[in-house]
């Protein structure tokens, strides 16, 4: 099975006044610390190396604008005082050509049940192999 068949994608949600697009890529490989929500946990748990997720800004711009690379998988979140959390690194791959935003989400039909849109409040979440390639398609990224 080929790399690409076997990856699996994501969206992970940051509010650009706490970390965004920019500082990601002059980071370029960024822990992604500071989850505490169960089930976004589980999720960042379930990324592996090699899979991909969209960058979005949550709250201000409420837009996709970039794409990112898990390089690290799940290990202890050394941003949490207690509890089992996670984190995973991810690395900058490329800004999303033209950023897909919120509204234009939420009025494809085909995205209706895209997590973003079902768990809105969900800072990490699952997208179907369907899902990214629209998205890559509205947002102009060549995958």
């Amino acid at each position: 099975m080929s790399e690409a068949a076997s990856r699996s994608y994501w969206l992970v949600k940051s509010e650009p006044d706490a970390f965004s697009w920019d500082e990601q890529v002059a980071n370029d490989v960024e822990p992604w610390t500071g989850v505490r929500n169960h089930q976004a946990k589980k999720n960042l748990a379930a990324m592996k190396k090699g899979d991909l997720a969209f960058f979005y800004h949550s709250n201000e711009g409420r837009e996709i604008v970039g794409v990112v690379e898990i390089v690290r998988e799940g290990y202890p979140d050394p941003t949490a005082e207690s509890g089992s959390w996670v984190c995973v690194d991810v690395k900058a791959v490329g800004p999303m050509p033209r950023p897909v935003t919120l509204a234009g989400i939420r009025a494809e039909p085909a995205l209706a049940d895209l997590a973003l849109v079902r768990q809105s409040r969900l800072s990490v979440v699952p997208v179907s192999p369907e899902h990214w390639n629209l998205l890559c398609q509205m947002g102009g990224w060549q995958n």
